[in-house]
């Protein structure tokens, strides 16, 4: 992992946590499906403007079928469905719950690679930390019977299904990048208004008005936040890291989200943290740091102590202790 790849994930695991704490401050004032296709009216007017400054026409137009199968998979599922059933799911549940309920993205992710892709499969140590990751959420979430009845489980059933849309989108964007031209700039740009379109038809099909939206300063803000740090600085973080890394480890930006999202709740919203999710929260990145582990050479970090093998007059092999340790 060299600093970009670093510098993406920190940034996309922020500005992704942020999103939960102002999609719940944002539904205050606009219906769910409304404010989605808002964020990426604002997002998508953004983007293509700033692509029309800095990118020539042939870096942004879709020259094979895997650019068209990319955007298609980004502004469908990546980006459109997958923020439609969020903000929709988010009535129901705190932001702490909204982002921990989509945290199983990672454990999703590797069931569609295991299908989809070929270079791309979980180890044993990474089954591991998948189950570790599942535990924390598990904690976290706190389930009981009575939360499979009543809006809190419609909520939470919404959301697990807007982190498949997002995994299944992510492994479908990995699978054709090797034969993809565009960059994933050019193809977020392209996906927005994708994502726009698709979010105003699912508004317009469930009834919803621009009529009931309260025009506040706080819903300006929240506006604001999800179009421009989560709408656009967040998916360029996000899939230039999915194209540095891969599906699987980039999709561990979600075991992080949560924490992000507890506390911006709790800071921001006044949302209260239950002490048995902290607990879920160190589960989880133990198993983060379990995933995490397999991308970092230990023995590279460690010094190279010398040793002499060379052997007595007897034939016999000794060997001397590392340098600067003494023995007991």
């Amino acid at each position: 992992m060299d600093r970009r790849t670093i510098a993406f994930f920190v940034l996309s695991s922020l500005f992704f946590g942020g999103t939960f704490v102002a999609a719940k401050a944002g539904l205050e004032y606009f219906p769910p499906l409304l404010f989605v296709a808002l964020r990426f009216d604002v997002a998508a007017l953004i983007m293509l403007g700033y692509l029309a400054v800095t990118a020539s026409r042939e870096e942004v137009r879709p020259r094979t079928r895997a650019d068209v199968v990319g955007i298609l998979a980004t502004g469908g599922l990546a980006i459109g469905l997958a923020n439609a059933l969020i903000f929709v799911g988010q009535q129901y549940a705190t932001s702490a719950v909204g982002a921990i309920v989509f945290s199983l993205n990672p454990i999703l992710t590797p069931v569609f690679a295991a299908i989809l892709l070929s270079n791309e499969r979980l180890s044993s140590r990474g089954a591991v930390g998948m189950v570790l990751g599942l535990v924390g959420v598990a904690l976290v979430v706190s389930p009981d019977p009575a939360m499979l009845v009543g809006g809190d489980a419609l909520g939470r059933a919404i959301l697990f299904a807007g982190a498949v849309s997002a995994a299944l989108g992510a492994v479908l964007i990995r699978r054709v990048n090797a034969r993809a031209t565009l960059s994933s700039t050019v193809r977020v740009a392209w996906g927005l208004p994708i994502a726009a379109a698709l979010s105003h038809g699912l508004s317009w099909s469930a009834g919803e008005s621009a009529s009931t939206i309260a025009w506040t300063p706080e819903a300006l803000l929240a506006l604001a936040y999800v179009s421009v740090v989560a709408g656009v600085l967040a998916y360029i973080a996000y899939f230039g890291l999915l194209e540095s890394t891969g599906a699987i480890q980039a999709n561990l930006i979600f075991y992080v989200v949560p924490v992000v999202s507890t506390l911006g709740g709790a800071v921001l919203l006044g949302e209260s943290i239950a002490p048995l999710a902290v607990v879920g929260f160190l589960t989880i990145f133990a198993g983060f740091a379990v995933l995490g582990s397999e991308s970092i050479a230990l023995s590279k970090l460690l010094p190279e102590w010398p040793t002499d093998t060379s052997n007595r007059d007897d034939g016999t092999a000794v060997t001397e202790e590392p340098r600067g340790y003494r023995s007991d």
